[in-house]
């Protein structure tokens, strides 16, 4: 099993069973003791800023906003730099915990030894 989990989550309320699947994973992992790196990309960038994943509603899901901060508590939250810039998005409204990176380190991340990525 990899030791490290990347997942790049790319929807949002857009496709909610999509969105929470990944967040869900990544809380998973993170409680699981795997070193996690969660990528918010299009439509789920929103959920780098505060109160956003509060908006977020699906049944019968865990609510994103406790999967939001397992992930911020034991893994690493990334913004990616274009989604950002798409959305006037900057590092002084996102989530205390929340950096902003681009592709390279994406890549960089996803592969590393002992790494498994995965997009949802």
């Amino acid at each position: 099993m990899a030791k490290k989990l990347v997942i790049k989550v790319t929807a949002g309320a857009d496709a909610p069973e999509r969105c929470s699947q990944a967040f869900t994973v990544a809380a998973v992992a993170v409680a699981s003791g795997v070193d996690v790196s969660l990528w918010l990309t299009g439509e789920s960038a929103w959920f780098a800023l505060p109160g956003r994943a509060a908006e977020f509603e699906l049944p019968h899901a865990a609510p994103l906003p406790d999967l939001l901060e397992s992930v911020l508590a034991g893994g690493r939250l990334t913004l990616c730099t274009q989604c950002a810039a798409r959305r006037d998005i900057t590092e002084k409204d996102v989530i205390e915990g929340v950096r902003i990176a681009g592709a390279q380190v994406f890549v960089q991340e996803a592969l590393a030894d002992g790494t498994q990525a995965l997009v949802y």
